[in-house]
């Protein structure tokens, strides 16, 4: 079915006619294949550490500072794009912004000095939250309004996926053949992306009645800035855990250099686990299920350097951080759509900004402890402190919610 004869409907959010392709399994599958891009170029990086820091002739602290440069891109990106973009097509912005990614990417694998890397890096992450953001509001569209939040954890399970499959393979792939191949397998994936959005993808119109102005109002909101306080200080922690794991698995637990491909799979598994009970997490309260979930989170950062020390509890430990902190994900994501009322777009885009402004304050904190002379034991204690901090912003959104009329 061509686009001019795909089914018409109306979306939800903006009253605009838009086309629903007869196949949605595959235009789904083609956000999803961004998504996959993403998450592995996201991730790879923090198992590649050690061959990245001999490679551009750096400590391994400070190639920590990679993965903060690329987060910061994405904290940049993420509102900039959604803000400035807000009226153009959405499939064109998709198209851009993966064309963008592959280049970034592909110049982050040619890169030949730190200062090189860390530029290609940032640049790679600009077009990171903007996708996430357009990708999920696009999905959305493209099914029955019953079926949205269905439609919208499929293109984002490219993310999941990524971690259990990519992730690893880009691994190993690197440690044998160099840090720069999984990024110009990125590259190269990102570009299979833009051709199957082009086929699979309907053309959406522009919404006219969009605007930065309009998005931005979204900022003018405490609720907001408290949500996006929890993302970023609550999940600092595990990012300054998960940033060194090659080196904790590694120098406490006793693996192999190779053995790390195989238990970046459990975390990808427990991330996986983790998105599909989030759900059900929520049932309880979104602010309640975010509590809970940094409670849980707190308690695992603070004993992990313990259980790094034996190889059954370290897999173990690797395996709730990747479960424990999926769950908080969506509630976050719900938590800013529903306080940021005209900013929709924004927020969707908002939320993996506060995410790798995570990872860039984990990186960059776990940096710091190892700077100090401390083992690979300490990054996880000094992050559970932040998971704490996101507790005491959580309590404070909600008691300023008590307060508040409806």
């Amino acid at each position: 079915m061509t686009e001019a004869s795909a089914p018409q409907t109306r979306d939800v959010d903006d009253d605009r006619t838009v086309a629903r392709p007869q196949h949605v399994g595959l235009a789904l599958f083609a956000l999803a294949l961004g998504g996959f891009a993403i998450g592995t170029t996201e991730y790879v990086t923090m198992g590649l550490l050690p061959q990245i820091a001999d490679g551009v002739q750096i400590s391994i602290p400070a190639a920590g500072h990679v993965v903060s440069a690329y987060a910061l891109g994405v904290v940049i990106g993420a509102p900039l794009i959604a803000t400035l973009a807000a009226r153009a097509p959405r499939r064109a912005q998709l198209v851009g912004l993966m064309v963008a990614f592959a280049a970034a990417n592909i110049a982050s694998a040619l890169a030949g000095s730190y200062g090189t890397l860390m530029v290609a890096r940032f640049l790679s992450g600009l077009p990171h939250g903007a996708y996430f953001g357009i990708g999920s509001v696009v999905a959305a569209s493209l099914v029955a309004p019953h079926r949205r939040t269905w439609a919208v954890s499929m293109m984002l399970a490219g993310l999941t996926v990524a971690n259990i499959i990519g992730v690893p393979l880009l691994t190993v792939l690197g440690q044998h053949l160099g840090w720069q191949y999984p990024y110009v397998f990125v590259g190269l994936i990102s570009l299979l992306c833009v051709g199957a959005v082009l086929a699979w993808v309907p053309r959406q119109p522009a919404d006219e009645h969009a605007s930065a102005a309009k998005e931005l109002k979204a900022l003018t909101r405490v609720q907001v800035w408290l949500a996006l306080g929890i993302g970023t200080v609550g999940f600092g922690g595990m990012f300054a855990t998960f940033s060194y794991i090659t080196p904790t698995m590694t120098e406490l637990a006793g693996f192999a250099e190779s053995t790390v491909p195989l238990i970046l799979v459990v975390y990808g598994i427990g991330m996986t686990i983790g998105a599909t009970v989030a759900g059900r997490v929520a049932q309880f309260g979104i602010l309640r299920g975010i509590f809970g979930s940094l409670v849980c989170i707190s308690i695992l950062l603070a004993v992990f350097g313990d259980l790094a020390h034996g190889k059954v509890t370290a897999v173990i430990g690797v395996f709730l951080l990747g479960f424990l902190p999926t769950i908080l994900v969506p509630m976050l994501q719900t938590r800013l759509m529903d306080v940021a009322h005209e900013g929709q777009s924004l927020a969707a885009a908002l939320n993996h900004s506060t995410l790798n402004a995570a990872n860039a304050l984990g990186a960059w904190l776990g940096s710091v402890v190892l700077d100090r002379g401390m083992g690979y034991e300490w990054p996880s204690r000094f992050g559970a402190l932040l998971a704490v901090g996101g507790l005491f912003i959580t309590a404070v959104s909600a008691a300023l919610q008590r307060r508040t009329p409806a």
